[in-house]
């Protein structure tokens, strides 16, 4: 036997458990009879015979094998390049990849050409190597992961996984027949990262990391930065292209780039694309990516609305979880196709105007076991501790915001979503659940934090670092968190102390509005401060109001069945609703199903109630929502200024007797302001007297309680000249006429 191998280090090779193969696999320089030469050697159990091949000069030289499993060795002098003493000269440079190639007789009798993995140099440079040492390579989803890759103009996929704990890591798959001795990933020094090229690897290939952990177990792993997966309950990783696909969004890329969020019109339609509309004949009738997008853009031209939020679109392996117990960060699921199809629905909708935000969970991810939890055998993502690293409401793990590798992950994910798939924003789910160690816990069921409190000040630091690196790389990227506490600064910029967020969403709005409408009208007198509250906090924050997915499950019921009266009160209360929040300060959101009055609440299995858009009721209220959308689109007053006290000005706010509310909505100088009048209650006021900043003849624009609607059409068409008499501290005033359990909306025409 020529080997200077151990017998036990082959025996380790044969039964897949060497800690660091490439010790011994690949070429290594030896001194042989006095001279140096070059040892290649290769563990390839389905193999009956085994060359080594020059690439140069064509010499075939025999390996013998020197263990019946399948371990050969040739000694070569001077035909092959013996291998760096470390992947990192490799990374600098200097060395050349290998100059031979295998051939083998596999059982069969087949002959077969190969690359040796061992053989290939890391794809991790040296500043590769720094970044993800201090935690900030924020492209990590170049490196880690299934990397379609050339070595030696020969097309594989190099294989990359975070695992530091682990004893030994083999990359399984269709290359392999799920059989990993042959393919054990080599460590990286001090990263803790294991790696592998496999020339036998293709997109399409499914795979995954078979872990030996610090228990001595095996397990199999999905890929944390897989790009894609198997259709759940399935849980393989797919190795996936995404340079492929040909964008043809830069004008809408460009324009995004060169606005401001906060003073543009956002109408969002919050939709769940597993059960938004079914396909007959399909997997549970889940449509792919491609028709989606074409049905959502013609739906959302109809209805004006300026942008559509995907509740996660991440994979996940339980569909009533709605997305939101993420396994694959990295992998949109394949309910609905492939990567390459989530690009095509992505550029459709940028190609026809509409923006694209999809719900981003940072604060917690399930237990499964092919996922990230026990990663490697210890708490890797997760805390090991469960006050600190279990959440109590969800049966969830948390993120351990203090490491840096875990940081990096989150981090770079989120730029991955805005990077390959163009991105318009990200809603951050549960971000109250980061930013309190003691969030829905016990006294005794949490850790004080170095100074003794509350605050999770690594999640504080993760998400200010988040913000900050999405607006410096990504300008025009709204970034939202669903925040319900008192935190202050959530979407203030973080050099002045804030979290950094474009906005937030207005739950306190959310809860008090609803409390408010919940009520019939006749008690709605002793509760006007539900609705006036709003306004004194309106400014603090850069408000988003979202009448969400969770408004209408658990027991709570659709918006419609949610208000109060008679069959035509519930219909006026909702109009009138409406009406309210889409002349209220801030950006506007509504989830599926509520923009036409479905009265089922949302089951992720069903679906909205298209059905109901047979009756004129319900046709009414969606086309009250499509004009409301598109006021705010063409009306900079209900835009320009959302997140600015000088958009908004109060007329009347004490008529509770009345429940009657008045005030205007202001642009920026020179754009006409809007007076919106609200009746809470149906008794109709006639000649109702409203004062008014400028003299002139003040245009009905809207008018909730329309016929088109289905109202009642009491109003005030075409509009009102003022009376020359001053009234509610204004220089003028106008008669109007407010319609029961109604809005209506006037323009100063000039």
């Amino acid at each position: 036997m020529h080997t200077q191998v151990s017998l036990t280090s082959i025996g380790q090779l044969i039964d897949g458990t060497h800690e660091n193969p490439s010790s011994v696999l690949g070429p290594h320089p030896v001194d042989y009879l006095g001279e140096k030469a070059v040892a290649v050697r290769t563990f390839l159990p389905h193999a009956k015979t085994a060359w080594i091949i020059d690439r140069q000069s064509g010499l075939r030289r025999p390996m013998q094998r020197l263990h019946p499993a399948g371990f050969f060795e040739a000694i070569c002098h001077g035909e092959v390049d013996a291998k760096p003493q470390a992947d990192q000269d490799v990374a600098r440079g200097k060395a050349s990849t290998s100059r031979y190639r295998i051939q083998i007789t596999d059982k069969t009798g087949e002959i077969i050409d190969m690359q040796d993995p061992y053989a290939a140099p890391s794809i991790f440079s040296d500043l590769d190597r720094h970044l993800i040492g201090e935690g900030r390579h924020h492209r990590l989803y170049e490196r880690l992961g299934a990397q379609p890759r050339i070595v030696d103009d020969a097309n594989g996929v190099n294989f990359s996984v975070w695992a530091p704990n682990a004893k030994c890591v083999q990359v399984v798959g269709d290359f392999n027949d799920w059989d990993g001795r042959q393919h054990n990933a080599k460590p990286i020094e001090h990263l803790g990262i294991w790696e592998l090229y496999i020339p036998d690897a293709k997109v399409g290939d499914k795979y995954k990391y078979r872990i030996l952990n610090l228990n001595d177990e095996w397990v199999d792993k999905s890929d944390p930065l897989g790009f894609a997966a198997e259709l759940p309950p399935l849980t393989a990783s797919i190795v996936s292209d995404l340079q492929t696909y040909q964008w043809d969004d830069s004008d809408w890329l460009a324009k995004r780039r060169d606005s401001d969020p906060r003073h543009t019109p956002m109408n969002i339609y919050e939709v769940h694309l597993g059960s938004w509309q079914k396909g007959p004949g399909r997997t549970h009738g889940w449509l792919d990516y491609r028709d989606l997008a074409k049905r959502l853009v013609d739906y959302c031209h109809r209805m004006h609305f300026t942008h559509v939020e995907l509740m996660p679109i991440t994979e996940h392996p339980f569909t009533g979880s709605w997305g939101y117990q993420t396994v694959g960060y990295f992998a949109p699921t394949s309910r609905h196709g492939s990567p390459e199809d989530f690009m095509f629905f992505v550029d459709y909708m940028h190609q026809h105007g509409l923006g694209v935000i999809v719900d981003w969970v940072p604060a917690h991810f399930p237990k499964d076991t092919h996922g990230l939890a026990k990663f490697d055998g210890s708490a890797l993502y997760e805390h090991a501790d469960a006050r600190q690293g279990e959440h109590p409401d969800w049966g969830t793990l948390i993120f351990n915001y203090g490491r840096n590798e875990v940081r990096n992950f989150l981090i770079a994910n989120a730029l991955f979503w805005l990077d390959k798939y163009h991105i318009d924003g990200l809603r951050v789910d549960a971000v109250a659940s980061m930013l309190y160690l003691d969030y829905s816990r016990e006294h005794d069921e949490w850790i004080p934090n170095r100074h003794g409190g509350r605050e999770n000040l690594e999640a504080i630091e993760f998400l200010r670092e988040f913000n900050d690196a999405v607006q410096e790389k990504y300008p025009g990227v709204v970034t939202a968190a669903e925040e319900s506490t008192a935190w202050p600064g959530v979407s203030r910029p973080t050099k002045d102390g804030g979290l950094g967020f474009t906005c937030k969403w207005n739950m306190g709005w959310m809860n008090d509005t609803l409390d408010y409408f919940h009520k019939e009208p006749v008690h709605r007198s002793h509760h006007q401060n539900d609705l006036t509250f709003s306004l004194i906090y309106a400014f603090t924050e850069n408000f988003m109001l979202p009448l969400s997915h969770d408004e209408v499950v658990h027991g709570k019921g659709a918006m419609l069945s949610q208000m109060p009266g008679d069959l035509w009160q519930k219909f006026a209360n909702l109009r009138l609703l409406y009406s309210y929040m889409w002349t209220h300060p801030g950006k506007k959101l509504l989830f599926m199903g509520g923009e036409f009055g479905q009265w089922n609440e949302w089951n992720h299995d069903d679906g909205p109630q298209w059905e109901l858009l047979d009756f004129e009721n319900h046709r009414g209220i969606q086309q009250l929502v499509a004009d409301l959308n598109r006021l705010v689109v063409e009306n900079p007053a209900l835009h320009q200024l959302d997140f600015s006290e000088e958009g908004f000005e109060w007329i009347d706010c004490l008529n509770a007797r009345d429940s009657i509310i008045v005030y205007l909505r202001k642009g920026l100088d020179g754009t006409p302001p809007l007076l919106v009048c609200a009746n809470m209650t149906p008794v109709v006021r006639y000649d109702y007297e409203v004062g008014v900043p400028c003299s002139g003849f003040w245009k009905e624009i809207f008018n909730s309680d329309s016929t088109t609607y289905g109202g009642t059409n009491l109003g005030n068409f075409p509009g009102r000249e003022t009376t020359g008499r001053g009234h509610h501290a204004r220089p003028d005033s106008i008669l109007v006429n407010l319609p029961p359990l109604a809005t209506t909306i006037f323009r100063l025409e000039t």
